[in-house]
């Protein structure tokens, strides 16, 4: 079979070819089948179009279309308090400033709510800056990073929570961790965990067979290596068919991240645009920048975010520029997707983590 001249098939053969990734999956169009291209692993077998991913944060959107599912069924509203659900966050305390002592304290303004968390605005995230919390954050085994969690949702919950904040709910945006507490939000109002309330009322209905949070024995073949990038090198991280998500995991993870295919996530950004899994005016919010502002610092996420974007419910969304209202996201291990107004779906799927090594073949595969 030759190979494809243009478009994404065309694309991703080509970063194949150049030896930036070793394998990936992509697809691009308004019901776009997916083509995959190159390897599992560095010199392993061919990678199959249903691959099975670590999509890391592309998991933002679908426990965000979750929740809103619950609002919408009445079972808590966009400004109910999370510790109804979370007793470990009802009295939070908030740094003076953020690179301030952890004793240097004062009550929170106002209670996290489910908005704070669709938003990153529930004053925990991610702290790019050496400062005692970001030094806490490291020995609580709360900061975010590339491997799964080490801690079970409770008890990472419980280290969580037992940090200041660093700003004030609703008045600074810090990304990722307010999704880890959306995950165990939506397991204690289900009764379940997370993985079952979504394999429920999500993943069964959409037929997302191999979505979830670790992938079972039988399709492991299916899960390509891991790769973290060194100097000019490709370090695996987790062999294919390997390491800490296959098989049931040992603690809840409700706080983590899902592994998902082409497929099945296409499958799910479909139904999503089409407004079969949340109401036209959800949809309307998730899709336009819903952060005030003020919250807005430059200096707490990669230099030039918040210039020609904004952060909805889940997703960023592209606020000017020939791709506006187009919204979407990334995983950190080297996975992204959007979705345009006119109804066009992309997704690319590989298997080296964010970064400069990959960022072309990104950059490329949004100009399609």
């Amino acid at each position: 079979m030759s190979m494809p001249t243009s478009g994404p098939a065309h694309l991703l053969e080509s970063f194949v070819a150049d030896g930036t990734v070793p394998g990936g999956v992509i697809a691009h169009g308004h019901d776009p089948e997916p083509h995959a291209a190159g390897t599992m692993s560095i010199g392993g077998s061919p990678m199959p179009a249903d691959a099975i991913f670590r999509i890391q944060s592309m998991t933002k959107l679908i426990t965000t279309v979750a929740a809103l599912r619950l609002v919408e069924q009445g079972e808590l509203a966009l400004d109910s308090q999370v510790a109804t659900w979370l007793p470990e966050l009802a009295e939070p305390v908030v740094l003076s400033r953020p690179d301030a002592e952890l004793t240097d304290t004062v009550p929170a303004d106002r209670p996290i709510t489910l908005r704070h968390l669709l938003t990153n605005t529930s004053g925990y995230g991610m702290i790019l800056d050496g400062s005692p919390l970001q030094r806490a954050m490291a020995d609580s085994a709360t900061e975010a990073g590339p491997l799964p969690p080490a801690l079970g949702a409770d008890d990472w919950l419980a280290a969580l929570a037992s940090l200041p904040l660093v700003g004030q709910p609703g008045e600074v945006w810090r990304y990722h961790h307010s999704f880890g507490l959306l995950g165990i939000l939506l397991s204690r109002i289900s009764g379940t965990s997370a993985g079952e309330h979504l394999a429920a009322t999500l993943f069964a209905p959409l037929g997302m067979r191999d979505t979830g949070y670790f992938v079972p024995r039988e399709t492991a073949h299916r899960l390509p290596a891991a790769y973290g990038v060194e100097g000019d090198e490709l370090v695996e991280r987790e062999p294919a068919a390997g390491g800490f998500h296959v098989g049931p995991p040992p603690d809840d993870m409700s706080h983590s991240e899902l592994l998902s295919t082409a497929p099945d996530y296409l499958r799910f950004l479909r139904a999503l645009r089409d407004g079969e899994l949340i109401d036209a005016e959800h949809l309307a919010m998730l899709s336009r920048d819903q952060v005030p502002d003020g919250a807005k610092d430059p200096s707490s996420f990669f230099p030039g975010f918040w210039e020609h974007t904004g952060w909805g419910f889940g997703v960023c969304v592209v606020a000017d520029g020939p791709h506006r209202g187009r919204f979407g996201w990334s995983g950190g291990a080297g996975t992204d997707f959007f979705v345009d107004p006119d109804g066009t779906v992309g997704i690319v799927l590989t298997q080296v983590e964010m970064g400069g090594r990959i960022a072309p073949l990104l950059e490329a595969y949004g100009e399609l």
